[in-house]
């Protein structure tokens, strides 16, 4: 399998909330970075998207777009649309993955979108007056965090 077609694979099976599939395509020393949850390796990174599937409903879209692949990188541009919170907020998150294969696997994944934007739409007010700042960015990774921990301490 080339390296877009491993990207295909792994947002196919996102697409399809299949948490194991995604992870066959990661390397097992795999490195993940994003805005929300900062930087996570290797078991980490297969359980925090364990965690995220485990809580998607029938009202989550994922669609990707553009895959770009050249020697051992490669990107892709992908959308999430889903409810957050108790408050069912709407949010449509526009994000660019950027990877690096080795091996025929992902060994880093690193996800951009704009926290502010994200923020806005998920925490609303809160997210609208301080979804911009440092403390915000860090109040939401230790949330995150601390949710990945607990969802790893409860298997």
């Amino acid at each position: 399998m080339n390296n877009k077609e491993l990207i295909e694979k792994f947002y196919t099976a996102f697409s399809s909330c299949n948490a194991e599939e995604m992870i066959s395509c990661y390397h097992e020393d795999v490195l993940f970075k994003d805005p929300a949850f900062g930087t996570l390796k290797g078991n980490n990174v297969f359980n925090m998207w364990r965690m995220l599937l485990s809580k998607k409903s029938n009202t989550t879209k994922i669609t990707f777009t553009n895959i770009t692949t050249e020697g051992n990188k490669g990107a892709v541009n992908w959308t999430a649309k889903y409810l957050y919170g108790n408050k069912n907020r709407k949010v449509v998150n526009n994000i660019t993955a950027n990877f690096t294969f080795k091996n025929g696997k992902i060994i880093k994944h690193i996800d951009t979108f704009n926290l502010w934007n994200w923020s806005r739409q998920a925490l609303g007010f809160t997210g609208l007056l301080l979804g911009w700042t440092p403390f915000m960015k860090t109040k939401i990774q230790k949330t995150t965090r601390k949710k990945l921990d607990n969802f790893i301490s409860k298997k």
